[in-house]
């Protein structure tokens, strides 16, 4: 391969493995996203290698740690405090606050569907997110609620009356 191959591939190898690397961060399990990430990030190192060296190609193997490390830190930030914390994606929520550990307490309570129930999802009382779970039926976004039980920290729901 030409030296202009290489460093196409080496660029392209970088950038793509290192953002489908930090992709993985935000799926659940290893899957398709990290395998191609790493095997990009390795064939982007071996590029490196051969036009420049071992040494080059330790330094640049730090430096795409050091931006993966960074990349997932402003993420991690951005879920906790950010913009995407406003998401209903981030269930930081769910848990009854320390005083009603109780899973009991939230029998018999209404609240009002924060996402749609299809049977799973969440729902809010009294400023509480917890997850929840129809009987199987479908319940739209906003319908109202009640609490008919709890497993673990899953509660089962239908729709108030």
């Amino acid at each position: 391969m030409d030296q202009f191959s290489l460093n196409l591939i080496m660029i392209i190898g970088f950038v793509l493995g290192s953002g489908l690397i930090v992709l993985e961060a935000f799926i659940p399990g290893f899957g398709v996203a990290g395998i191609c990430g790493v095997v990009l990030e390795v064939a982007a190192l071996y590029c490196c290698w051969q036009l420049f060296g071992v040494g080059t190609a330790l330094l640049a193997f730090v430096a795409v740690l050091v931006l993966i490390a960074l990349a997932l830190l402003i993420s991690y930030r951005s879920a906790m405090n950010g913009r995407l914390s406003k998401s209903p994606l981030v269930l930081k929520d769910t848990e009854a606050p320390a005083g009603e550990a109780k899973p009991d307490h939230w029998i018999g309570r209404e609240g009002v569907a924060v996402t749609s129930l299809r049977p799973a999802g969440q729902i809010e009382i009294d400023g509480t997110r917890l997850n929840a779970a129809s009987d199987g039926e479908f319940i739209k976004r906003g319908t109202p609620v009640l609490v008919t039980g709890a497993e673990g920290d899953h509660y089962t729901i239908r729709v108030k009356d």
